[in-house]
């Protein structure tokens, strides 16, 4: 059957629920840097939600920073698509409209839109690894090649430092209020982190004066963001069409849960994103802390352990009889960790994630989570089993989640069959390994050895060190599956 491309919202002949807002009575307000489908399930819906309630100049120009795909699917479709929320028992849809455009992998064209004195906000998804900030330092990673060059030349950036820096400095000098940055990656103090790195480069190419204005004059508000979203499948395209009636090819689906903290610290205003559930608050850190330990901690957790006997999906995980007592056990150890937060029950929020993580409506792939594990365990695993260490809580679910992850950076199943370590560091990593493959000992040694990535005193702590090289000893010598089984079999003695 032919469909037509969605293209306008008058094309939408499904049950998919539409803005209820004229889009391009709107203009813009809001530069997000990295369209990816995270932004597109999260940022721009709560934008979306405010356009609806509020109004405003408040729509988005989307910017990818590497590839051209993203950006050619929505605009040809006017920056229309598809959001699917996937919840146990039944799919809904609605089509958003929150993005009027998105450039395309142009650093001169994106350096001309942040310039816009209609830009009020520049919102950002872009990992870890693109910022290009050193996190111990804080500054501008110097070994980056993208922010080498734009260190040399900061007239003509590309990377996400040298365009905020330009932009801000264009944008004074022509006498226009400073935008407010918005962090939304999964970055503990996400905001604090990139204030540092502007105000380093800033440092770095114009001297004190520029770098103490920029800190005086810029909101960094940090934020914490949670919505869990796949990537989608050409089963997401078959349902956006039931949907819809039209062929969409950026549509997305995600779960029906949506979380965004925000410190309420802006420069020209903002959104009315309460419309889409967003809460603002004075200090998003505890929030946020909650989040990494148990949420995004655990999520390494299962997505090493569970890819490695063979589960692709989160929902298959908590299938698991064993795995999911050790999820349990997870989320137990982590939040022993956190101190009380007003309003929040560790409990409760333990059975949402459980609830959340075996909805059999969301496919969301270990391997998709098991990416980047250099960039995201320092924070998730290995600071948290240093808490522990010093307040003698347990660290064992940290030390098996850390042996896991040695073991999934072999790149091979314990049948023999090998996948793509995808990882900033894999080459790293891969030259660390060596050819020795199978003691224990020597592989813990090889990755903590590794610098900038494991905590010295963890390193060289005993107890830290026995307990990882116990569980990757026996993953090593009687597989993964036998590792897990053991591991759930100690945990219900102890409950009995």
């Amino acid at each position: 059957m032919t469909r037509p491309r969605l293209t306008e919202l008058a094309d939408v002949s499904g049950p998919a629920r539409l803005p209820d807002y004229i889009p391009h009575d709107h203009g813009v307000g809001i530069i997000h840097l990295g369209v990816g489908s995270f932004h597109r399930a999260h940022q721009a819906v709560m934008t979306d939600d405010a356009l609806a309630s509020d109004g405003g100049d408040w729509r988005i120009v989307g910017v990818s920073l590497r590839t051209k795909d993203i950006a050619r699917d929505l605009n040809a479709q006017n920056g229309l698509y598809t959001l699917l929320e996937r919840a146990a028992t039944c799919t809904t849809a609605r089509v958003i409209a929150a993005i009027d455009h998105v450039i395309a992998a142009d650093p001169q064209a994106t350096l001309a839109a942040l310039c816009d004195p209609a830009i009020r906000i520049v919102t950002l998804t872009v990992t870890e690894a693109g910022y290009g900030i050193e996190r111990d330092s804080r500054l501008p990673d110097t070994g980056n090649v993208i922010v080498a060059a734009d260190l040399l030349n900061p007239a003509n950036p590309e990377g996400v430092l040298g365009l905020l820096v330009a932009a801000i400095v264009r944008r004074r000098e022509a006498g226009h209020k400073p935008f407010t940055v918005l962090s939304c990656d999964n970055l503990p103090e996400n905001g604090e982190l990139l204030r540092d790195g502007i105000v380093g480069f800033a440092r770095s190419i114009d001297g004190d004066e520029l770098a103490n204005w920029i800190a005086d004059n810029v909101p960094f508000p940090c934020s914490m963001v949670d919505r869990i979203t796949p990537s989608p499948t050409s089963e997401t395209r078959v349902e956006a069409a039931l949907q819809t009636g039209c062929e969409d090819k950026a549509t997305i689906e995600t779960e029906p849960f949506s979380q965004w903290i925000i410190e309420d610290r802006f420069s020209a205003g903002r959104p009315r994103w309460e419309a889409g559930g967003a809460l603002f608050v004075n200090d998003v850190k505890p929030y946020e802390r909650m989040k990494l330990m148990m949420l995004n901690g655990c999520h390494s957790m299962l997505a090493y352990a569970g890819y490695l006997v063979g589960w692709r999906f989160v929902r298959d995980v908590m299938r698991d009889t064993d795995l999911s007592l050790l999820v349990q056990r997870h989320f137990k150890a982590a939040s022993q960790l956190l101190q009380p937060l007003p309003g929040i029950d560790f409990n409760d929020y333990a059975s949402a994630l459980t609830d959340r993580f075996a909805n059999p409506a969301i496919a969301h792939e270990t391997y998709q989570i098991a990416t980047d594990g250099t960039q995201k365990l320092p924070q998730r695993i290995f600071h948290p089993a240093l808490e522990a260490l010093n307040t003698q809580q347990d660290i064992r679910p940290f030390a098996f989640t850390a042996a896991m992850w040695m073991r999934f950076c072999q790149q091979r199943l314990d049948d023999g069959s090998g996948y793509k370590l995808r990882d900033p560091r894999s080459e790293e990593i891969t030259t660390a390994l060596g050819s020795n493959t199978q003691d224990a000992v020597d592989i813990s040694n090889a990755f903590h050895r590794l610098p900038g990535l494991i905590p010295q005193k963890l390193a060289c702590n005993d107890r830290w060190r026995q307990s990882v090289d116990e569980v990757l000893s026996i993953v090593l010598d009687k597989g993964c599956v036998a590792a897990i089984r053991i591991e759930a079999d100690c945990l219900k003695t102890l409950r009995t």
